[in-house]
């Protein structure tokens, strides 16, 4: 196999680079919605255009990409490899003729070879995931080459960043926590009782919601089993999103006759009214890298039970902005939601507090200009930076 061969690198580069980012699909999920805040935040002084592997979805991130005139070309893809996606990128990238290419998830199986015909200065990749996690065996074996001859990773959380080094023998080039445009989820204090009467809840009610894909990495299952064990008649649960659980978690919930509390609402594009009308938010994943939508939810002021895994301590101090508790325990879940269904007032605190760190920790700004940083430092550098000089922290906020 050949080495790819960048193209000589100049001394100095453009002020407004030619940025593109590549990703199997612009849908709802969390890698999808960084893509879109990189993409707008960045155009407004670089030149930016996006890849989707996959066709167009519809989705809210795509709608507002359009909104803002940014060229995004949907190529196309059926399941399974497809051979066609290497002319097909290399259209796009002939017609844009980006100086960095960004990619996301599986894409460097059809980014890489393409570079043989179109060799780009810079391609960067971001890890949304554990290492060991976020491919298959063989986008990790392509991600092994690539990470260690000519792109740059980049970790999204700490633990991820642990996670690489671990699953690749060598530290990630940098860390760059996700962000949110923080003010869209900040909601005016009517919008929840005005959402809750459109929805059918009454204002005692206590939402606990939940953002996240039905699929094993977030146990929906233990959400469920700890809200029955929580008995509580003024409780709801409810569920925004779908995926392969989703058919088997609707099931449970029948078999309990648990369809007056327990709501699955698949996707929805209303997340940011869903957030305002509730009163916590509930994640049980088993694994995760530095989740979006536990952002959103601090951003909206509300307090988080989640389990303590992978960057979610790193967003939430247990205690302070909500309650964390090990992974798989039913029975410390079920107590968490038992304390924040009573005490309302700890509800308050901790809601309060959450929306004040996310005010300053988590805003989109600080995300996009620490990959504009990456990325030129890596342009001057001939991508060849040691592992610290690129490294953001969230930690100094």
């Amino acid at each position: 196999m050949h080495e790819i061969q960048s193209k000589p690198q100049p001394r100095s580069w453009p002020e407004r680079l030619r940025i593109l980012q590549v990703i199997p699909t612009l849908g709802v999920g969390g890698a999808e919605q960084m893509v879109g805040h990189l993409l707008l935040g960045s155009s407004r002084s670089h030149d930016v255009a996006g890849v989707s592997l996959y066709p167009e979805r519809n989705s809210p991130v795509e709608s507002r990409l359009r909104d803002a005139r940014i060229p995004v070309w949907h190529l196309g893809k059926r399941t399974g490899f497809e051979p066609r996606m290497y002319p097909a990128l290399a259209r796009a990238l002939r017609e844009f003729r980006p100086q960095v290419i960004h990619t996301h998830l599986s894409v460097l199986r059809y980014v890489l070879p393409t570079l043989l015909a179109y060799p780009v200065p810079l391609v960067v990749h971001t890890l949304h995931n554990l290492a060991e996690r976020e491919n298959d065996a063989l986008g990790r074996t392509i991600n092994r080459f690539a990470f260690r001859h000519m792109v740059v990773p980049v970790a999204i959380s700490q633990e991820v960043a642990a996670s690489f080094e671990r699953f690749y023998g060598f530290k990630s080039r940098a860390i760059i926590p996700n962000g949110i445009p923080i003010d869209r989820y900040q909601s005016a204090s009517d919008d929840r009782t005005r959402w809750r009467e459109a929805e059918g809840f009454d204002r005692d009610a206590i939402l606990f919601t939940s953002v996240a894909r039905l699929e094993p990495q977030k146990n929906p299952f233990l959400l469920i089993r700890a809200f029955i064990a929580l008995n509580n008649a003024r409780a709801h649960l409810v569920l925004l999103g779908e995926g392969a659980l989703t058919g088997a978690v609707k099931a449970h919930v029948h078999e309990h006759r648990l369809e007056g509390r327990v709501h699955v609402l698949g996707k929805r594009d209303d997340v940011r009214e869903w957030l305002a009308a509730s009163d916590v938010f509930v994640l049980s994943s088993n694994w995760e890298g530095n989740p979006l939508s536990v952002m959103e939810a601090m951003a909206a002021g509300l307090p988080v039970i989640g389990t303590a895994v992978g960057g979610v301590p790193e967003l939430v101090r247990s205690g302070e902005h909500g309650i964390l508790v090990p992974a798989e325990d039913c029975l410390a879940f079920t107590q968490a939601m038992q304390l924040l269904a009573t005490d309302s007032g700890k509800r308050a605190a901790m809601g309060g507090a959450a929306r004040s760190f996310a005010s300053t920790a988590f805003r989109v700004e600080r995300m996009v200009e620490g990959y504009i940083s990456l990325y030129r430092a890596a342009l001057m550098a001939g991508s060849s930076l040691p592992a610290s000089s690129v490294a953001t922290q969230r930690g100094a906020s």
